[in-house]
């Protein structure tokens, strides 16, 4: 069975090639030795002293960030680029000389504690990529050790020339070229999903020079030299050439086994090493993606520059009066006696008044450090951390099909999420499902197939028959009908004229035999055939080409075979009526690439005609066919205008023959091509193939559908409600991108189309010249043109909703820099924009466009390699792990599976933590201010003479222990409002796209809530145990009891004040407010019972002097209450006459309204208006015209 395995694989070969590499080629075209070909490997020798001369990398890899060497200082290097951790190590340093107000120990010890968390957390998460290096640097491979003998070698210890042998379903440890495998003819097949995420097999084949090194004995005396191209990122590219008995023979990256990449279906290979290291093409990959910081980071930045401007005037005010102050007490008065003037340091002299208030103002900036938040940063990156798991875990974003949870990538941007503007999506396998079915085709100007697709039906409710399509008749057939989807994956086609061999009976069964022999020959898939039933499954490089291929099949043109040379197809002998094997013999296969936009196969029959087969996009097809060749173009054309308008994509295909003078010249020049050795070479080949790829002779037009997802009108529905922006990026031609629009209610009856393209009759006379600056310039003057036709459009009727239309062609000439401004003018005003025909550069280029032109937060959603420019340039990228592999998901920030997924992950995720983070951040901003302005009050009473009003220790720990935790909880836990009711009431996440929770006016109000608080505490406090008497004794209130009333009060008012603002208790919240009051008394009485060498002025201050006390209780009731009481009342009149939204549904809890439809429909309507999408948006269309509804209201 075995044998019979490798023999079957075996026919498999020359798949993703052109064809095989001959001897021999070109010398101008040859670019080794130049400037990036410089590589000279000498394989099975690298202990000669060629080798030793050229300094390879090892292959030992290291992904950590640190080393044990510089895990210290680089570590503390990122901590102190932050400017508050800077500013809190000067005051450190500052704090060991007598300027400090108080010890170096309790001005250390925090920052020690700050910085060692944050370190900690680096260190663990290093630590795992640590480990992971160990494993991998660690495996085993065979290498050649001399005289025929392999040996275990450990990864880290292979170098650039080593001969490996790699075995089945083990990793490539560096990047090899192939020499030989257990396959007669040299191939192998490879799984690259660590590099791309594609989990179907590519094929390599070794060069024919080498193939025959089938043992390990062979290898005893194998030499060659392998020149080719440096080091690079290219995962697709590979020139080289390979020197073996002074023959060259050309390498391209067919010969190539990447590193990490995993052998498949094959016993073994030999290669040869020719990158190691940091040198392979996976670790010049691994490169960190754009760095991203959220906005309200940067904020935060900026909030702390301006805590240290009022820190600095305060400062500045302070040691001005505090100089003044000092040059009076050079007077008889000597009102502050107790400094002792007239025997005084420096810092107190009066004779040198000007340089001791210099000295205060250093002291000052010590003492007042305390306004800055010194834990917020790590604060917020542990709350980030906990959000992301909170995200990862969410069973309402997991997809069961394919086992896939949310995944957050990156907890940098989770407030982001609740501050999208605009989300700028692909349309292919985001949208859409991208599984691909076989459902119309054109052949000779007829039409086949009565399917009926999704996008039809939304077109036929549209115009307001759902049970007319095409003018006939539809009804969606019962479940139980006998007449039910095709049971085939990725077939759906309906139609007795040509199903089961009733196609020998159409007028032009000749066309009709042609293309669907096509379509089961023009392809790269990869037949496995079951060897008990004999059916046949196909491997194909994407969900098109497998519908085709399944197709041929369910027709009666079954691909079933390949061998080294050709492609056996099983058909209906239309004479005989009998199924007959056919052999073509395959010569080139000329693959498909986006430029190109179309792949051909050339092939011999058995009667020996040359034939060229070919498909491809219409918007290069139909200018390929020959004159006597577009028999049917008029009725095609119309066919695939009709295809398109249902939502299908769409293929032409065609064919011609060729002579034998003709195809000997096209295959030297292409072999020319194809063995060049120089960065050009794909051009060149493009070059080769495009003079053969002409006079076609059209056979008709396939057409598939690709379903919507699950849930997306609804996702997009709900978005739109939200107030976000939808634009589609697609590369599909412009109806099909339309009828999608449509379909998934982007687009709306009524709604108005701005259509900008270059399928005008001047521009195609003009395209017939090939005058290309004339084509040019009148492009670039039409798109102009029809923007400022669009915006004057817009202009005339504000109340209207409008859908931005347009096309690849169109968008490069509307991205130049002189039209981008009025393009993005025009886009924002419309409700809807559709980018058809984008390629992958454009795509980013929109978004790059979007983002720098609103200032808003922007979402790019895409699942291909073809979006990972836009999701990198976006503020946030989310990867749709889809079907076509794990590049973008691999790009992003945030990866789900479905689009539907979206809605919460913006609306209930986006909004919570928005909410949490801006909340938390305002919350530490309050907390400090009020204890800050409490110092500062203290020290102005003690007439700015330095003096803190608490002890040393209470200074320390008030941000690290005191009041640290409650803020970390409201960040992880707190809700406004449910899950249920975000999804509920859309219109609840403008409150993030407005940044109503983090304005500069909310920030400052918070901090003048704190400086209210710290009047209300110092002023009450000060009044009330000063000057009577404080306990039964007759003993005054000092300044170690009037510090320590005072900070009691602290601690209660910031931890009630976050009860009061939280809106969700949890178990953990109560813990933490109440337990971080707790604390406060069981370290004051802890603290107290050291002795006073230690303890200084808290030395038994609780116990003695506090605790017994009935003032100290009844003051602590008093202030509590009155510093609270203005929030209260302000919160109070903002609930009951000015309430925010998300103040408004928690009303409509409280009060029972949310299970009223009525009443929650007239909420939920207010956030549409006469530019929302949406189903929903559609229907208030249809019912009541929008701007009369506005009015209304």
């Amino acid at each position: 069975m075995k044998s019979t395995g490798k023999r079957r694989k075996s026919h498999f070969r020359k798949i993703y090639t052109f064809k095989c590499g001959k001897e021999g080629f070109k010398d101008e075209h040859s670019q080794i030795g130049r400037p990036g070909f410089s590589r000279v490997v000498y394989c099975n020798e690298p202990d000669s002293l060629e080798s030793n001369l050229r300094k390879f990398a090892t292959n030992y890899v290291r992904t950590t960030k640190y080393t044990a060497t510089t895990f210290l200082p680089k570590s503390l290097f990122e901590q102190f680029r932050r400017v508050a951790n800077f500013y809190f190590l000067v005051t450190g340093i500052l704090s060991f000389t007598s300027l400090a107000p108080y010890s170096a120990v309790s001005a250390i010890i925090p920052l020690i504690i700050v910085i060692a968390a944050t370190m900690v957390k680096e260190g663990i998460e290093d630590w795992g990529r640590k480990l992971q290096d160990i494993e991998v640097n660690n495996r085993k491979v065979k290498v050649h050790q001399g005289g025929g003998n392999f040996k275990q070698t450990e990864w880290k210890n292979l170098r650039v020339g080593d001969i490996v042998k790699v075995e089945k379903d083990e990793f490539f440890p560096a990047d090899l070229v192939l020499l030989s495998s257990s396959y007669e003819d040299a191939v192998c097949y490879v799984e690259t999903m660590n590099l791309d995420g594609e989990t179907n097999l590519k094929l390599k084949q070794a060069l024919e020079v080498t193939s025959s090194l089938n043992d390990e004995n062979d290898l005893k005396d194998f030499r060659v030299v392998v020149k080719c191209e440096d080091p690079n990122a290219n995962l697709y590219s590979f020139v080289g050439t390979m020197e073996l008995h002074e023959q060259q023979y050309p390498l391209s990256p067919q010969q190539l086994l990447l590193r990490d990449s995993k052998l498949r279906n094959t016993e073994y290979i030999y290669g040869a090493v020719i990158f190691t290291g940091h040198d392979t093409k996976v670790i010049q990959n691994s490169t960190d993606p754009p760095s991203k910081r959220s906005k309200i980071e940067k904020k935060v930045d900026k909030i702390i520059y301006f805590l240290f401007g009022v820190l600095f005037t305060m400062a500045f005010v302070g040691s001005v009066y505090f100089g003044i102050v000092t040059k009076e007490d050079l007077g008889g008065g000597q009102t502050r006696w107790y400094l002792r003037p007239d025997d005084s340091r420096i810092f107190f002299d009066p004779e040198r008044a000007p340089i001791a208030a210099i000295y205060h103002f250093l002291t000052a900036l010590l003492l007042y450090s305390y306004l800055i938040p010194i834990s917020l940063y790590v604060s917020i990156e542990i709350v980030k951390v906990l959000q992301s798991i909170f995200i990862n875990q969410d069973v309402h974003m997991y997809y069961e099909e394919n086992d896939k949870p949310a995944r957050a990538r990156t907890s940098n941007l989770n407030e982001e999420l609740g501050q999208v503007d605009t989300i700028l999506s692909d349309k292919t396998g985001t949208l859409t499902c991208n599984s691909m079915e076989f459902i119309k085709c054109s052949v000779g100007g007829t039409a086949y197939g009565y399917g009926v697709t999704e996008v039809e039906k939304a077109m036929a409710k549209r115009r307001g028959s759902p049970s007319m399509v095409k003018g006939k008749d539809y009804i969606d057939p019962p479940v139980d009908s006998p007449k039910k989807k095709s049971s085939v994956k990725g077939f759906n086609f309906d139609d007795e004229r040509i199903m089961k061999g009733e196609w020998v009976n159409e007028p032009h069964l000749d066309v009709i035999q042609n293309f669907f022999r096509l379509l089961a020959i023009c392809h790269t898939a990869i037949p496995d055939v079951d060897e008990k039933t004999g059916r046949v499954t196909y491997e194909a490089e994407s969900p098109d080409e497998a519908a085709f291929v399944i197709a041929a099949r369910e027709l009666g043109f079954e691909f079933f075979k390949r061998t080294q040379t050709s492609v056996f197809v099983r058909e209906l002998n239309p004479v005989s009526g009998k199924i007959i094997e056919r052999s073509y013999k395959l010569l080139n296969v000329l693959d498909f690439n986006s430029s190109r936009k179309r792949m051909s196969v050339i092939v011999r029959d058995e009667e020996g005609k040359l034939l060229l087969l070919c498909k491809g996009a219409d918007s290069v097809m139909f200018e390929r066919l020959a004159k006597n060749g577009r028999n049917y173009e008029g009725e095609t054309r119309e066919h695939v205008n009709e295809y398109a308008d249902a939502g299908l994509r769409t293929l032409i295909l065609a064919y011609r023959e060729l002579n034998e003078e003709e195809y000997n010249a096209f295959d030297e020049k292409f072999s020319e091509a194809k063995n060049s050795v120089s960065a050009d070479r794909e051009a060149l080949i493009d070059n080769v193939i495009e003079e053969i790829e002409k006079d076609l002779i059209l056979l008709g037009a396939t057409a598939v559908e690709d379903k919507l997802q699950q849930g997306v009108p609804e996702c997009i529905d709900k978005l739109a409600q939200a107030g976000i922006k939808i634009w589609v990026l697609t590369g599909d031609k412009m109806e099909t991108a339309i009828n999608i629009g449509y379909a998934c209610s982007l687009l709306r009856q009524g709604m108005k189309q701005i259509t900008v393209t270059l399928e005008s009759p001047e521009i195609r006379a003009l395209e017939k010249t090939g005058e290309k600056d004339a084509i040019a310039k009148a492009s670039k003057q039409s798109v102009l043109r029809q923007i400022i036709e669009g915006q004057t459009q817009v202009a005339k009727s504000s109340s209207e909703a409008f859908a931005l239309i347009i096309d690849g062609k169109s968008l490069s000439y509307a991205l130049e820099d002189d039209i981008k401004k009025l393009f993005l003018e025009l886009a924002i005003v419309c409700a809807s924009v559709i980018c058809c025909r984008s390629s992958p550069k454009q795509k980013a280029l929109v978004t790059r466009l979007v983002k720098e032109g609103k200032r808003k937060i922007i979402l790019a959603i895409g699942d291909g390699a073809n979006d990972v420019g836009m999701l990198q340039e976006a503020d946030i990228g989310i990867g749709i792990s889809g079907v076509e592999g794990m590049q973008a998901v691999m790009s992003s920030d945030i990866a789900i599976a479905q689009f539907r997924f979206l809605e919460r992950l913006l609306l209930v995720h986006g909004h919570w933590c928005y909410r949490r983070i801006s909340s938390m951040i305002c919350y530490f901003f309050y907390k400090n201010v009020t204890f800050g302005f409490t110092v500062f009050l203290y020290e102005a009473h003690a007439s700015f003479s330095g003096q803190p009003a608490y002890n040393d220790w209470f200074l320390s720990l008030y941000n690290v222990f005191f009041t640290s935790l409650p803020v970390i909880a409201m960040g992880v836990f707190d809700q406004d409002v449910s899950a249920r009711f975000c999804l509920k009431f859309p219109l609840l996440y403008q409150e993030g796209v407005q940044n109503v929770l983090f304005s500069w006016r909310r920030i400052i109000g918070w901090m003048l809530n704190g400086v209210i608080s710290a009047i209300i505490i110092f002023f009450f406090c000060t009044r009330a145990l000063n000057p009577q008497t404080f306990n039964k004794d007759g003993k005054i209130a000092d300044y170690q009891i009037l510090g320590a009333t005072m900070y009691t009060c602290v601690v209660w008012v910031v931890n009630c004040q976050m009860a009061l603002s939280i809106s969700y208790f949890t178990l953990i919240q109560h813990i933490f407010i109440w337990g971080g009051i707790a604390l406060w008394y069981i370290f004051l009485l802890a603290y107290g019972a050291i002795p006073p060498r230690f303890s200084e002025t808290a030395y038994k201050v609780f116990l003695e002097s506090l605790a017994p006390t009935p003032a100290f209780h009844i003051v602590t009731v008093f202030v509590v209450i009155s510093a609270l009481l203005p929030y209260f009342v302000y919160k109070a009149i903002q609930m009951r006459f000015f309430p925010m939204y998300h103040g408004m549904i928690q009303w409509i809890r409280h009060e029972g309204w949310s299970e009223d439809p009525d009443y929650c429909n007239i909420v939920r309507n207010r956030s549409i208006g006469p530019t929302t999408v949406g189903f929903t948006a559609r229907s208030l269309a249809r019912t009541t015209p929008l701007q009369d509804r506005n009015k209304k209201s």
